[in-house]
């Protein structure tokens, strides 16, 4: 399966980078990492690249690391729809006091907006 995972440096997308790792290297599946500048996050996409890469090298696991520059959810879906992705993977959804789920921007955006399956991380 050729994936797309889209990080933006949240809590919810470090947990989503090495979920889908191991899904990758447990399957097969082709990995595609997008990095995107998320306003929401405090790190840098320096370092955010930088995680990924430790992620991927404990792993042992080859796979695409690109900067998707402009808006990240507009960029995400443009990527996975042109290029022909089988899925987007996403970090986010916390689970509010009251029990409901609190999706970001992002994950929102894309989740409304692709034509390509979006599996979110939770």
């Amino acid at each position: 399966m050729k994936v797309l995972l889209g990080i933006g440096g949240s809590e919810d997308s470090i947990r989503a980078l090495s979920q889908t790792v191991e899904r990758a290297k447990a399957a097969g599946d082709d990995l595609t990492v997008g990095v995107v500048d998320n306003p929401d996050s405090e790190l840098r996409y320096e370092e955010i690249e930088a995680r990924v890469h430790e992620v991927l090298s404990e792993a042992d696991l080859d796979a695409e690391v690109r900067h998707l520059e402009g808006d990240p959810g507009s960029r995400i879906v443009d990527v996975a729809e042109d290029e022909g992705f089988d899925q987007i993977v996403l970090g986010g959804g916390e689970t509010s006091p009251m029990g409901k789920i609190n999706i970001g921007g992002i994950a929102e955006f894309v989740l409304l907006n692709s034509h390509v399956t979006v599996k979110l991380v939770r």
